[in-house]
């Protein structure tokens, strides 16, 4: 029988170490593409299963097509580790063509596959350096609200919003905000790039206009600026205001 670590995941796995883990075995993240047709390709993952009745291990892809799950068997495995059986089974899946190597569609603002796949997987919100400061805050004995509109007939989400103190947070990343310190100009399509990022660092200013016009405390932190540190900024404005408030 193949013992476990030739095809179980880890139990507790986040669903980013799952993804990296599909990624080195397939050789790229680009490499993970299942074509779905008019230019669209749907993100695979290979999934391991032993067959206690034959003491085989099967490998499946397996990805999401207009909300539905589709599977197909991609065939045997037989390396002693979880990591080769997944690249096995990935080139299988690719010289039966199954899966293929995501291009750069016409149309595309992405300069290259790679920058498409990276901006693509760009998270919105929970970011790493999201968490780490609302991990901060609530060590500091703050509750609040996450992902909100400040002023709900105003289009803009802030990452931390204390309601009472009217104080709003936004966690800036480096690159898309043109911080001072670690924004490094792109190569290619630098135009584009430019033009986009000092759209967002006007949207930004008029962001905060429209806040404080309104009697909000608006607090822009950089990801890569220390959390406790945040913290220590974001808690004392808000305490502040609370007691303002109080004796007002």
């Amino acid at each position: 029988m193949p013992p476990d670590r030739a095809w179980k995941p880890r139990a507790a796995g986040s669903r980013d170490a799952r993804a990296a883990e599909q990624d080195r075995a397939a050789g790229s993240r680009l490499a993970r593409a299942v074509d779905i047709g008019e230019g669209r390709y749907a993100r695979a993952s290979i999934a391991l299963r032993l067959y206690r009745s034959t003491r085989r291990i099967r490998a499946y892809l397996r990805w999401s097509q207009d909300g539905e799950t589709q599977e197909r068997y991609v065939g045997e495995v037989d390396a002693e580790t979880r990591a080769g059986n997944l690249a096995q089974a990935w080139k299988m899946a690719h010289a039966a063509g199954l899966v293929t190597t995501e291009t750069v569609p016409p149309d595309s603002w992405a300069t290259s596959a790679a920058s498409r796949a990276v901006m693509s997987a760009n998270k919105g919100r929970d970011t790493k350096p999201e968490k780490l400061l609302r991990s901060a805050l609530h060590r500091h004995g703050l509750r609040y609200r996450v992902g909100v509109r400040p002023i709900p007939d105003l289009r803009r989400t802030a990452d931390v919003v204390f309601n009472r103190a009217r104080v709003a947070v936004f966690v800036d990343g480096c690159y898309w905000h043109g911080c001072p310190e670690h924004h490094r100009p792109a190569k290619k399509g630098a135009a584009f790039w430019q033009d986009k990022i000092a759209g967002n660092q006007t949207r930004d200013a008029e962001t905060n206009k429209a806040l404080n016009n309104a009697g909000w405390h608006v607090i822009r932190v950089w990801e890569h600026e220390d959390p406790e540190q945040a913290a220590r900024i974001v808690v004392e404005a808000v305490r502040s205001r609370l007691i303002t408030s109080t004796t007002h």
